[in-house]
């Protein structure tokens, strides 16, 4: 048996379409052609990332921030640029944009709390 990484990357939102837009309209990502019942799937690559209803048994009013302890990172072609564009669209910035390994990086508060990095 062999695993070779992770294949896909979804976060439980309240609002699906809510969370959707806000993919789409600040950082641009597209929905897939096709997604299961409850959810939106978007052409990223390598992996896939959704957005989907919460599973049963998941309450995400009862987590003070939703992903506590995962890091979600974005990779974009410009982090100055949509760091930028986010910030002027009032999406809470979590840490500033700085150098790193990655090159440059910033994270942001996306829907419903989740804190995601973007780097390049």
């Amino acid at each position: 048996m062999t695993v070779t990484g992770p294949d896909f990357i979804a976060l439980q939102v309240r609002d699906v379409e809510g969370a959707a837009r806000f993919y789409e309209d600040h950082l641009g990502l597209r929905r897939a052609p096709q997604s299961p019942p409850g959810a939106v799937v978007f052409t990223t690559e390598p992996v896939p990332f959704a957005v989907r209803e919460p599973l049963p048994g998941v309450d995400l009013d009862a987590v003070e921030r939703p992903g506590t302890g995962v890091a979600l990172w974005f990779r974009t072609d410009d982090a100055q640029a949509l760091h930028d564009r986010l910030a002027d669209a009032g999406v809470p910035i979590a840490k500033g944009i700085g150098d790193s390994p990655f090159g440059k990086t910033f994270t942001f508060i996306g829907p419903e709390g989740y804190a995601i990095t973007a780097h390049g």
